[in-house]
């Protein structure tokens, strides 16, 4: 009986370290996430944020995981310098008092191996409220180049500004933003 469950256990030892939780490290050279509004009907504006850091834990066996992403608002781009410290201020931003957006999710969905929905919470100017990604692609592979395995995925969530105190100017300027997170992460 002994020498049944020791070579059971022994058979399952490599299954279990193979569905153990992978952590992969934000690649921020390959993570710029962009957001869009309407500008007054006239038309869509897209500009994006140039430093992100963060990980990624992935039980792909458990289809389990955590997210925490964290961007540096003062690193937005609009492709202007003036309008860049205008939405750094304290009717958008505020990135004097708030430098970093944060997003945590520890509710990862999957329909058979691939992402497919993340729920978790969005911090903005000090306000925290739940946001759902929805992951439009979700691939994990050998990286070519650094010669270890990583995973990206392209996500997009709709949040409206007045929820984080950054209202000014609705419903002329979009209350409503679309958020686009292209990420890529290597495994530690």
């Amino acid at each position: 009986m002994k020498r049944r469950l020791l070579l059971a256990l022994l058979c399952t030892a490599p299954l279990a370290a193979a569905a153990a939780p992978e952590t992969y490290t934000i690649d921020n050279t390959h993570t710029y996430p962009r957001f869009e509004y309407s500008h007054f009907g006239y038309s869509t504006q897209s500009h994006r944020f140039t430093k992100t850091s963060g990980k990624i834990v992935l039980d792909r066996a458990a289809r389990s995981g955590s997210i925490e992403v964290t961007i540096d608002a003062k690193s937005v781009d609009t492709g202007y310098a003036l309008f860049n410290e205008h939405i750094q201020a304290e009717d958008f931003f505020d990135t004097a008092r708030h430098p970093t957006i944060v997003f945590r999710a520890d509710r990862l969905r999957f329909d058979g191996d691939r992402l497919t929905e993340v729920e978790g919470a969005l911090t903005i100017k000090g306000v925290t409220r739940p946001v759902k990604l929805t992951v439009n692609r979700f691939h994990c592979m050998p990286h070519p180049i650094l010669k270890k395995d990583a995973c990206g995925a392209d996500a997009v969530a709709r949040v409206k500004r007045s929820d984080f105190n950054m209202g000014k100017y609705a419903p002329a300027v979009s209350d409503e933003v679309t958020i686009h997170i292209p990420v890529e992460a290597i495994k530690q």
